[in-house]
């Protein structure tokens, strides 16, 4: 009778304490067959890369084809003669300008102009009687003298006149003439009548009273940090967007690379050139540029499929079942290249071609166990 009390009790003992499960390695998770179908994978393959990169920047003058005209001359505007918009060539008058400055100039010449003469008559005078040994050397030398500072005095003068657009012949007056240095299009004017401008040749606050240049081709101006340096080749083409026009993109060219970074913003510029028959960019705009870029084929997997956990970066591959039944999944760190703007990332290290990644529900895999 006591031993089959024994024998019942041990029974009792083993109903109420069935064997223990195995339990999954250090760095493995498993779970249910029917909680991995939640989940879904995919064979990790050499894909091609496609890359693009997003700069800032700003549309600029073509530096060649626009002329910032300043007053060489202090005075007051008398008249303005460019409108906005307008079309003028080299040497069109854009504003008069009554200027003291100019008058003086002018003066300055004529009676340079007088000197030389003056003198250039008494050394052909001194020179005539020294040959025929009725003056004295003295004389003679003193003429060439002041023949050459009388000389060097019209040259200055001259030299000076030419910076208000004058000839040598000219009557003096106090009006200046403001002329376009170049062929191109009113871009914008400040000048106004009765305003009161300085000159830039007497070093004073100068004023900008037009802008004269050509839209029809401009820069974009972008600034690129050293990391994308290596992206950017001359002659690259780039996809332009502004706010202005959300739906058109505009088409330019890589034409310069700046050969200094600038020790601030550890950025590098760049130029893009661009056509503009519409005239719709203006300079100043803010424009994003997007380049295309070919990273080739690489090992690569799906963004979904990458976790972030602190200071590491892995992915779960599937290793099949275990004899349970229970479907087996790895945390394997991997290295990958998380600044590829497309849909896949590549590896570096860590996966290689054909093994399975889980590629929607990693982050829910990551909670498991």
């Amino acid at each position: 009778m006591r031993a089959l009390c024994v024998v019942l009790m041990l029974a009792g003992c083993s109903r109420s304490h069935p064997p223990p499960q195995p339990t999954p390695p250090s760095g493995e998770v498993w779970v249910d067959r029917t909680q991995a179908d939640r989940f879904r994978t995919q064979r990790v393959e050499r894909r091609k890369i496609d890359d693009t990169l997003l700069v800032g920047g700003r549309i600029a003058f073509d530096d060649l084809r626009v002329s910032h005209v300043f007053a060489p001359v202090a005075g007051r505007i008398t008249q303005v003669l460019a409108s906005p918009g307008e079309r003028v060539k080299k040497g069109t008058p854009l504003a008069i300008i009554a200027s003291p400055d100019a008058g003086s100039a002018l003066a300055d010449l004529a009676k340079a102009k007088a000197d030389l003469e003056a003198a250039s008559r008494d050394l052909r005078r001194q020179k005539e009687l020294y040959e025929a040994h009725a003056g004295s050397q003295k004389d003679y030398e003193a003429a060439v003298d002041t023949e050459q500072r009388s000389r060097a005095e019209f040259e200055r003068a001259r030299a000076r006149a030419r910076l208000f657009h004058v000839a040598d012949g000219d009557v003096v007056t106090q009006e200046f003439t403001l002329r376009a240095p170049i062929d191109g299009e009113v871009v914008s004017r400040t000048a106004n009548p009765g305003v009161d401008v300085q000159g830039q040749l007497a070093g004073g606050n100068t004023v900008e009273l037009f802008t004269i240049g050509e839209l029809d081709r401009v820069y974009v101006l972008a600034d690129v940090h050293e990391l994308d340096l290596s992206s950017f080749r001359k002659g690259d083409e780039m996809r332009i967007r502004v706010v202005s026009y959300p739906d058109r993109v505009f088409v330019g060219r890589v034409d310069w690379i700046s050969a200094a970074l600038d020790p601030q913003t550890r950025t590098a510029r760049v130029r893009c050139v661009l056509d503009n028959p519409e005239r719709l960019l203006k300079p100043e705009m803010y424009a994003s540029l997007e380049m295309h870029i070919d990273r080739g084929r690489q090992v690569a997997v799906p963004k979904g499929a990458v976790i972030h956990l602190q200071n590491t970066t892995l992915v779960f591959v599937a290793k099949g079942t275990t004899a349970e039944g229970k479907a087996r999944f790895e945390r394997r760190p991997v290295e990958v290249d998380d600044n590829v703007s497309g849909d896949y990332w590549p590896v570096h290290r860590g996966l290689d071609p054909g093994e399975v990644v889980v590629v929607d529900g990693a982050l829910l895999l990551s909670q498991v166990g």
